[in-house]
């Protein structure tokens, strides 16, 4: 008769003995160990991962030493092995990454401008209503232009809506449908906030790379004339703007209204 208790003892040896041989090729080489513990049928391979100190990990898809290109991974924007001529892979990889920052606000601008297009109502809706679309369209233009830019430099340009989440140091614009007087007035400290920030990225890559300080100068200037037509409706004769003092976004709507 078949000895059922022998049956499964040998099995359980078997992956007992399967198991320590993959330990011992994570011990002496974690890199190489890969296609060994990846061939284990997944009963062994499970067993491996309860045994092993990494266990969380392991369960998980990652494997402590394995190459990127076999791990489960995620992985970030990745340098290429190149960058523009002129600047070293270092200087190329810090210039990529001020212009992330940038692509991030563009990418958050555009989005809060459609949101304002779609949240103004008042006497001046149809003004700023139609005011607004233009800009929407040229900052999507310069997000593609400083997108375009990061990938010549050698690196991937993130446009996702986590990496707007990651990069950005303001809070979500604040104020849903409200007078077109309320918009600008929040939509003035938004642009302070944008411009500021092009203007530290465009010290910063002064010295690095003069191709990007020009792409910035540019943009920024016409991200400041824009400013001024917002601005334009909320100066009085006396030259001073409504929103002098705010803070906030609500904070500059509501002296606005």
């Amino acid at each position: 008769m078949l000895d059922i208790d022998f049956v499964v003892r040998s099995k359980r040896r078997n992956i007992s003995d399967r198991v320590e041989n993959a330990w011992r090729h994570e011990q002496k080489s974690p890199a190489r160990s890969w296609p060994v513990i990846r061939d284990l049928p997944s009963r062994v391979r499970g067993e491996f991962a309860r045994r092993r100190p990494d266990t969380q990990a392991t369960e998980r898809g990652i494997h402590p030493g394995v190459p990127q290109a076999v791990s489960k991974r995620k992985r970030g924007p990745r340098m290429s092995k190149f960058t523009v001529p002129g600047l070293s892979d270092d200087q190329g990889a810090r210039v990529a990454d001020i212009l992330q920052k940038r692509l991030s606000a563009y990418n958050d601008l555009h989005l809060t401008l459609k949101h304002i297009h779609w949240n103004v109502v008042g006497p001046n809706f149809i003004g700023v209503h139609e005011m607004i679309d233009p800009q929407v369209e040229l900052v999507r233009g310069y997000a593609d232009a400083v997108a375009e830019r990061i990938a010549a430099l050698g690196k991937s340009p993130d446009g996702t809506p986590a990496a707007i989440t990651r990069d950005r140091t303001w809070d979500d614009y604040s104020v849903h449908r409200d007078t077109a007087q309320a918009h600008l007035g929040a939509l003035d400290l938004v642009y302070s906030g944008v411009v500021e920030d092009n203007r530290k990225a465009i010290a910063e890559t002064g010295d690095l790379d003069p191709i990007t300080e020009d792409l910035l100068i540019g943009q920024t200037g016409e991200l400041e004339k824009f400013q001024w037509f917002v601005r334009a409706h909320l100066e009085n004769s006396g030259g001073s703007l409504s929103t002098n003092g705010a803070h906030s976004e609500k904070q500059a709507a509501s002296q606005t209204r």
